[in-house]
């Protein structure tokens, strides 16, 4: 269950499932976030949000009971003070610490239609990858509201998607601030690499020997890298590449990052590569592991995940 936790949380889900057997995955594709329409979203009359299905989800009140299919949705029902209306949560939902006290109804891939129509929830936050996965239909058939959130891959996906779940719970100032918050970190660390002449050069591990995984161009990953001013030395490859021991030896980047948290010793795992001895990043003891949950969800901590690999990579600058 550690790898399948590490894949489900590290990459967008449909890639995850087949990452370490399907060497041809690519990141899928990104759609547009639908702008959501709301007649009148105070809670106290009906109103009407759009989902990424560009479905119209009608409310007849704020919901008060709210089902999480996926932790990023999590953290964001709990960034806008709604925590304590989540009556169901996935196996993997760890942050913040009061929801892992809240019912398991799902293991991200699957999840227990039966016991979530026992729950009745007043919403039901799902996910896709592309299309909604078509068990939702269950719960639509025993008339419990679902709405659909595409796994963001970009910080402006994020930010609507936090949008999204605020409008459907009729907390539309709170969406604002929390972005606001967000960004606010984001522009606070950017302020302190402006020092930056020349980005150190990193590899990401997210998925170690035999099968390697790492990031590239397209991905929510990239995006984090690019805001901690780093150099990506795989940004030229889309999505999340599957790659040999010889091209990080190539690539010879300055910094090591890994994500992998499902084994022992990850940052010894790496500099005990007797092949990759002479790369910069082992010979100088920049091998560092950085929290995957927190550099994984497209959530309200993404500020935190940029900081952290700001930190992490110049330590100096960000005292």
């Amino acid at each position: 269950m550690k790898i399948k936790s590490f894949l489900l949380l590290s990459i967008p889900l449909a890639l995850t499932l087949g990452a370490c057997q399907d060497d041809s995955a690519e990141a899928p594709a990104t759609e547009e976030t639908p702008e959501e329409t709301a007649t009148d979203t105070s809670g106290d009359t009906p109103y009407t949000v759009t989902d990424d299905r560009g479905e119209d989800i009608e409310f007849e009140q704020a919901p008060e009971t709210i089902v999480s299919l996926i932790p990023s949705n999590t953290e964001i029902v709990f960034a806008l003070g709604a925590g304590e209306q989540l009556v169901g949560v996935t196996d993997f939902d760890n942050y913040p610490e009061a929801a892992q006290d809240i019912e398991r109804v799902s293991d991200s891939v699957e999840f227990n239609a039966e016991k979530i129509i026992q729950l009745d929830p007043d919403v039901v936050l799902a996910y896709s990858t592309g299309e909604a996965p078509p068990a939702l239909s269950q719960l639509e058939d025993a008339d419990i509201p679902v709405f659909v959130i595409q796994s963001a891959t970009s910080f402006d996906e994020v930010y609507g998607d936090i949008e999204q779940i605020a409008s459907v719970l009729a907390k539309e100032d709170q969406g604002a601030e929390v972005i606001e918050g967000i960004q606010t970190q984001i522009e606070d660390v950017q302020e302190r690499l402006a020092a930056v002449d020349e980005q150190k050069e990193v590899y990401v591990e997210i998925s170690p020997s035999p099968e390697i995984y790492t990031t590239g161009k397209s991905t929510f990953m990239q995006e984090i890298l690019d805001h901690a001013n780093v150099t990506n030395v795989f940004e030229d490859l889309e999505g999340w590449p599957n790659i040999s021991e010889e091209e990080v030896i190539t690539r010879d980047p300055e910094i090591i990052l890994t994500t992998v948290s499902y084994v022992e010793d990850a940052v010894g795992d790496i500099e005990a590569r007797d092949s990759w001895s002479a790369v910069e990043a082992i010979e100088n003891g920049e091998v560092h592991f950085i929290d995957s949950d927190i550099t994984s969800r497209p959530g309200p901590r993404i500020g935190e995940a940029v900081q952290l690999v700001a930190e992490t990579v110049y330590p100096e600058l960000m005292k």
